[in-house]
């Protein structure tokens, strides 16, 4: 792929990335070359020309940072690739920026940036065919290109540019390394094709390098690399599902093993279909978190339902905004090398889908909640699940619904059967088909999440016992309880003898809703340092609002509560609630 060419200035002064230009220096301190570091293992690159005769090296950043100083190398240290004119240092621990390498070529006549004598403009004049240094005296591809006088002086041997990056005005991305090996008579500086060179040798060490390189140094913008699609795409999951403090949720083997086999197989649709409460998000989150560890992370994108907007043709909609938000969360932390002339572009889930699918892994959206979609949205459902799978099918990507059964009836048909993710095994009696269903844990699971939240045997019921979201609130709970407080059992649900009964779903869930208010109540009166009886009193007025919201959200529509109906229970200003 050739990179456009931008419109620039003519050649001069430019300003490069900071922290990312090396200087390789001899042990006397005499300078020897420069690089630029390419991976998360310490790797630099540089010219072969610059270390071809040095037994020690010395390698720092060039603007004198980082705590460490420089890195001292031994000859073993150094991987010479003189066929290509390159060489690759293991410099572990070396505190520099490291830079993506451009996944396609310069054009001729693109702008470029040049480390000679200080960051310059240049020009791509064209291709440079070089006898390379190997046995083979192979040919090795080249570039020429149209520098300053102060530059092309810097370039030459002795000059201390031999092995500095040459970038992509555009997108701050690698295209070469400076070579002063290339003597062909002319009066450009000359620099070698990083991805050429790997074309040439396709199992060397710098397609490895390369390989490592797009997948562990993010860029965005134009020059989106792999690394840079997963770091948006992780920027999407965040946070999100339940975060319970107390431990961590227990794994459902046989979903596990059929989120899985979907993701290794040729569907592209799944529906992981429960009621609330029976952990869609916890295995939404979970499913997140395992793509993302693996020996080769895959892109995710997390979607709520809320997310969804009532003219979106399809899930792409929703994809790209969430994507155009995590670009701006990256960009903001500097996270990654943004693309320099359009530091802003949103990256599209196409182009992810694209990235992944050539790294040999699939982009995986994960819709949760899809009944929380706007009404106007939810009314032209078959039309918007009909686009989905035409995205889905025409980009590759993958799709993982976790809804409600009766939502999974209305879409499941308008899914191609081809598209659809049937699980391993026959289906008697499932009121729902082609789908993975998840209901209260086994007993083998729910025993050990018991145990992990610290749950009693005989606390609660024993139709409640393997309710996932009744364990996690009631865990919750009982942490929240100042020491020496009795347990929740009880005082929730004493029997007429006074013994306490096993607790069931109903009192789990007003005890909670009992601390979240009394949780926000302490909130609200803090700046007022109402104590005591007037916090109480604070806390009932919170639960009596929210008691009010759940009211009204049983009215018309899609148990949502309108603007104006929130906005006069929770008026803006009072933090929430009227003192």
């Amino acid at each position: 792929m050739d990179h456009p060419s931008p419109k620039a200035p003519p050649p001069g002064r430019a300003e490069g990335p900071a922290g990312a230009l090396l200087h390789v220096e001899d042990t006397t301190g005499r300078r020897l070359g420069s690089g630029f570091l390419a991976d998360d293992r310490g790797t630099v690159v540089t010219a072969y020309e610059a270390v071809r005769d040095a037994a020690e090296l010395l390698v720092s950043r060039a603007d004198g940072a980082g705590l460490a100083g420089p890195v001292r190398l031994a000859a073993d240290a150094v991987t010479p690739l003189p066929g290509s004119g390159l060489a690759l240092l293991r410099a572990p621990g070396l505190a520099a920026v490291p830079l993506p390498v451009a996944a396609g070529e310069a054009a001729r006549g693109a702008y470029v940036l040049v480390a000679a004598g200080g960051w310059r403009q240049a020009r791509v004049l064209g291709p440079a065919p070089f006898a390379g240094d190997g046995a083979d005296g192979a040919l090795a591809a080249g570039l020429e290109l149209a520098i300053g006088t102060d530059g092309r002086n810097a370039a030459r041997p002795g000059g201390g540019a031999a092995g500095a990056p040459v970038l992509d005005a555009a997108t701050g991305q690698v295209l070469a390394v400076l070579t002063p090996a290339l003597e062909v008579g002319r009066q450009g500086c000359f620099a070698v094709p990083l991805r050429a060179a790997v074309r040439d040798a396709p199992d060397g060490a710098l397609a490895a390098l390369l390989a490592r390189n797009e997948a562990t140094v993010p860029a965005l913008g134009a020059g989106l690399n792999l690394a840079g699609a997963l770091q948006l795409t992780a920027t999407t999951v965040g946070s999100e599902g339940p975060q319970s403090p107390t431990a961590p949720p227990v794994e459902r083997p046989g979903t596990a093993a059929e989120l899985a086999a979907f993701e290794d197989g040729p569907c592209l649709v799944l529906g992981l279909v429960g009621a609330p409460g029976t952990g869609r998000t916890t295995e939404l989150s979970a499913l997140a978190a395992r793509r993302a560890a693996g020996a080769s992370p895959a892109p995710t994108v997390w979607l709520r339902g809320a997310d969804l907007l009532p003219d979106d043709l399809d899930v792409g909609d929703a994809a790209r905004r969430a994507l155009a938000r995590a670009a701006r969360i990256v960009e903001a932390a500097g996270g990654a090398v943004p693309d320099r002339a359009a530091p802003h572009e949103d990256a599209s889930p196409e182009e992810v889908a694209r990235l992944a699918r050539r790294a040999g892994r699939s982009l995986v959206l994960l819709l949760d909640g899809p009944e929380e979609m706007p009404p106007a949205l939810a009314h032209r459902l078959s039309a918007w699940t009909t686009g989905t799978a035409a995205w889905l099918a025409r980009t590759g990507a993958k799709l993982v619904v976790g809804c409600r059964p009766e939502y999974w009836e209305q879409v499941c048909g308008l899914f191609p059967g081809a598209l659809r993710h049937r699980p391993a095994g026959p289906q008697p009696g499932r009121p729902v088909t082609d789908c993975v269903p998840l209901g209260d844990l086994p007993e083998d699971a729910a025993a050990k999440a018991r145990a992990r939240y610290g749950l009693g045997d005989g606390l609660l019921a024993e139709r409640h016992a393997r309710h996932p979201l009744t364990l996690r609130l009631l865990a919750d709970v009982r942490r929240a309880l100042p020491p020496g407080v009795p347990d929740p059992a009880g005082r929730l649900v004493p029997g007429e003898d006074g013994s306490a009964l096993p607790l069931d779903r109903d009192a789990v869930f007003s005890a909670y809703l009992d601390l979240m208010c009394l949780r926000t109540a302490v909130r609200l009166a803090a700046p007022h340092g109402l104590r005591g009886t007037a916090l109480r009193r604070v806390a009932a007025r919170v639960a009596g609002q929210l008691h009010e919201a759940a009211r009204r959200c049983l009215g018309p529509g899609q148990g949502e509560l309108d603007r104006e109906s929130f906005e006069s229970l929770f008026p803006w200003g009072t933090g929430g609630g009227r003192l």
